[in-house]
């Protein structure tokens, strides 16, 4: 993968607390994952940034080389990867995910 495209996701994930890649837009997701991650997060009420990865192939395929994870949706928080939709859903579940988004909270 081009260091450029690398460069580029890695500009967003440390410019954005909250970063979903994904197949679509919150408002119109492209597959099943992206839209129950996308919908969990919205439920949260909390600001985030969507990337969709099908606008652009080498952003695709790039967002899984930068993660060493081969699926998409990916949530990033604080910089961090965090997981595709099972991990999210699990730790929505364990509650897990609002301790790890509370800092990010608006009250």
């Amino acid at each position: 993968m081009s260091q450029p495209i690398l460069d580029q996701i890695d500009k967003v994930v440390k410019e954005n607390n909250i970063v979903l890649f994904m197949k679509g837009t919150p408002e119109f997701p492209q597959c099943g994952f992206s839209q129950q991650v996308a919908g969990i997060l919205n439920a949260y009420q909390i600001p985030f940034a969507a990337v969709n990865v099908l606008l652009d192939e080498a952003v695709r395929q790039g967002i899984k080389d930068y993660s060493d994870w081969p699926t998409i949706p990916q949530l990033y928080i604080g910089g961090e990867f965090v997981g595709g939709c099972d991990i999210v859903k699990e730790m929505q579940a364990s509650g897990e995910l609002a301790e790890t988004l509370k800092p990010y909270l608006t009250a």
